[in-house]
């Protein structure tokens, strides 16, 4: 759905409630294992998050076992979630982590909304905008009506997990977001790169998505790079209640759990990528060569990179 300038002026205050819904004490989680203690095999593998009070979903790629008993690098590439409220403590933190590149999968309008990056001096900011099938204007269109009558037509009766699942897909079917996740994917494999980070708004989606594909084709096992893909749930909970709860108590929504499946990831909307794999090109090796346009070289050279 698009997003028409009515909409946007109606909207203004509503990205500033969504800043401030949580306050930094939540966004400051301590490194650790979503699952460990559960019977999760992330308990096996460490997923390495970033503390910071500006960003809740920043962590590094690195540690995940392969299926031939090697490891993932840590220290080499970095997912996350928009960098745009950083804190200068956080901007010295990324700074600590040595990258060399950060890549913005955002959509101008959401750049518009949460603001540009904050990056350390010498970073280089990469903007590679790959579309969310106009999903942030939906969210805020619906938000912005305070029409609780209007929001559940909007996202009711499985409306926003059906919405979901079509941004998926575009990930697979869209030429330009093909050629996007292609160049990422092609920069992390480039030999001499130094460290990189890709991140979206909420880092759990475009970034997802990404991060998925990496983990897959360095030989890590499905079950963990789908693990990894789930744990912004997580990492994410106390920060997206917040919000919900902001927007209860701001008026406006009355049901702000609504956008709960806008806020999480699931299992159906990665198997509608992966189902878009299948149909498009009969299996991920053909997506990622006629789909991304990578060779085999670039499929060794990210091995190589990335694993040790």
């Amino acid at each position: 759905m698009s997003l028409p300038r009515r909409a946007l002026l109606g909207t203004a205050g509503v990205t500033a409630l969504l800043a401030a819904a949580a306050p930094p004490s939540l966004a400051r989680p301590r490194h650790r294992r979503p699952g460990s203690g559960s019977g999760s095999p992330l308990a096996a593998n460490a997923i390495r998050q970033i503390p910071l009070q500006g960003a809740v979903n920043v962590r590094d790629l690195g540690g995940y076992l392969t299926y031939d008993g090697a490891r993932v690098r840590t220290g080499r590439v970095y997912r996350g979630d928009h960098l745009g409220r950083l804190t200068d403590a956080d901007v010295a933190a990324i700074g600590a982590l040595g990258l060399t590149r950060v890549v913005d999968f955002r959509i101008p309008l959401e750049v518009q909304y949460d603001g540009a990056d904050r990056l350390p001096a010498g970073v280089a900011g990469v903007a590679r905008s790959v579309t969310d099938n106009g999903l942030f204007g939906q969210l805020l269109t619906a938000i912005g009506s305070r029409d609780p009558v209007r929001q559940e037509e909007m996202l009711g009766d499985g409306r926003a997990a059906a919405f979901m699942t079509e941004v998926y897909r575009t990930f697979v079917t869209n030429a330009a977001n093909r050629q996007r996740f292609g160049a990422t994917l092609r920069e992390l494999a480039a030999p001499g790169q130094g460290p990189q980070l890709f991140h979206c708004t909420s880092g759990k989606d475009r970034t997802g998505w990404a991060s998925w594909l990496v983990l897959t084709l360095v030989g890590v096992p499905e079950r963990s790079a789908t693990d990894d893909y789930l744990a912004s749930n997580a990492f994410r909970a106390a920060y997206d209640a917040r919000v919900r709860e902001g927007l209860r108590q701001g008026g406006l929504m009355q049901d702000p759990d609504l956008i709960i499946p806008l806020q999480e990831v699931r299992r159906e909307y990665l198997d509608a990528a992966l189902a878009e794999v299948r149909t498009g090109y009969g299996g991920l090796y053909r997506y990622v060569t006629d789909g991304l346009g990578l060779d085999l070289r670039t499929l060794a050279g990210l091995r190589e990179r990335l694993v040790v």
